[in-house]
């Protein structure tokens, strides 16, 4: 069955395609408050972990002396731990009909582990602080994605998840950047900044705990609000939604061929060989330009289709790799991967989430969306221990082309299946939305 959003919306059913489109154009767009507090949440939170983010490959390879392939470990983790738990989370959230509580969990459990920061100096102990923050991350992202799903009104899903990603890369830009500065006026004053996450992860909790209200999921049934609930009753069958496996194939296969930003900009600082100082700003410029995309690119995916937007962002990601392998370098060439890469997260981040809760009954819009982001985590954390491993046998330039070509052969085997899908299916052309 091609992946048809004509009758979805943000885990309630919807019209036709056509109607849906129309509506997109004529129902005035309102921000819900409670998708404000949760991007101020995630913005702050954002700011704590993004500015340990940017330090992270050069205080694993240049500080303390480890290998490509001990980074490309720590970054698999970074990609791919929060995948142990966010299925459970979004059925824990879908449950209990209370993804603020699971939310929350996940964003103490975060707070917690950036104190194991300022005492970690060696591989195990950083993977296991990594391993404890990402656990965190997948805690919460699911719950919080269903507050924002049920909070945003279905004709403007997809930018509703925009207005949340900006505010939320508003904070990935400003954490790197508070990381540049700490350095910049401390050499190596990664302890500084370990501090100032903490801080903002404290303040992240606070705002979550005592300002978004506690929304109940729809779907939550009567019974199942009482005593008779029935602990571990997931079921694989929650996932066989029609379309959702076509979109966790899909994303599955990107994901393999999606390598962590530090290896990027490593990549670009290896090339370039600009003083080690500079390093953070690359992930400024690339949330800074996810930030300016984020609202347009899910106007676009409401108007035109969500699948070609989020396809679209891998032909980005495609070009991000050729022009990071390039021979010649400089600042033109750095800024274009860092445009390129900002455009991927934007047609591609809130886009899938928006895509997932569509494609997911009321009853099950947590989990639905666990699930993509599950795949994606796995696949992107494989993706980059690969890439470790990749670089230190035939060297950076090379392991780029490779994941280029890969990444393309994914991009073209991802459109067939969806066209192969949608020819069965006899959608029209624009149902892909």
């Amino acid at each position: 069955m091609y992946i048809s959003l004509s009758d979805r919306g943000g885990g309630k059913r919807d019209k036709s395609l056509g109607a849906q489109t129309a509506l997109a154009s004529e129902v005035p767009f309102r921000l819900s408050p409670v998708i404000l507090w949760l991007g101020i949440v995630s913005m702050v939170t954002d700011v704590s972990s993004e500015s340990v983010t940017a330090i992270l490959p050069l205080y694993v390879t240049g500080f303390l002396g480890l290998s490509t392939i001990a980074f490309g470990f720590i970054d698999g983790i970074n990609q791919g731990a929060s995948a142990i738990v966010r299925i459970a989370a979004g059925w824990a959230a879908d449950r209990t009909g209370h993804p603020k509580r699971i939310a929350l969990a996940g964003y103490g459990l975060s707070m917690l582990a950036r104190i194991g920061f300022l005492f970690a100096g060696g591989f195990w102990a950083i993977a296991a602080i990594v391993t404890g923050d990402r656990i965190g991350k997948g805690i919460r992202t699911a719950p919080r994605d269903a507050l924002i799903s049920v909070s945003a009104q279905p004709e403007h899903l997809a930018r509703s998840f925009g207005v949340h990603r900006m505010l939320d890369n508003i904070g990935a830009a400003a954490g790197p950047l508070i990381a540049f500065f700490v350095l910049l006026m401390i050499p190596n004053g990664f302890s500084t900044v370990f501090v100032v996450s903490l801080a903002f992860a404290v303040i992240g909790v606070a705002v979550l705990a005592l300002v978004v209200p506690d929304i109940r999921a729809h779907g939550l049934k009567s019974s199942e609000a009482g005593g008779n609930r029935r602990l571990f009753a997931f079921s694989w069958s929650h996932l066989k939604e029609p379309g959702l496996g076509k979109l966790l194939i899909a994303a599955g296969f990107l994901g393999l061929v999606t390598i962590g930003d530090g290896f990027i900009y490593l990549v670009l600082q290896a090339r370039d060989s600009f003083a080690v100082q500079w390093f953070p700003l690359l992930f400024v410029g690339t949330n800074v330009v996810f930030l300016a995309l984020a609202i347009p690119l899910g106007r676009l995916a409401d108007r035109v289709g969500k699948v070609p937007v989020f396809v679209g962002g891998h032909i980005a990601l495609l070009a991000t790799y050729l022009l990071a392998a390039a021979p010649f370098g400089g600042l033109w060439a750095t800024t274009g991967c860092l445009i390129l890469l900002g455009a991927f997260y934007a047609a591609t981040d809130g886009v899938l989430a928006a895509l997932a809760s569509q494609l997911t009954p009321p009853g099950k819009l947590a989990t639905g969306i666990a699930s993509a982001q599950t795949v994606v985590a796995l696949s992107r954390m494989t993706a980059s221990a690969g890439f470790g491993v990749l670089w230190y046998a035939v060297g950076a330039p090379t392991a780029m082309l490779v994941a280029a070509a890969l990444l393309a052969c994914a991009v073209v085997a991802v459109a067939f299946i969806l066209r192969a899908a949608k020819v069965a299916a006899g959608q029209d052309t624009n149902g892909g939305a």
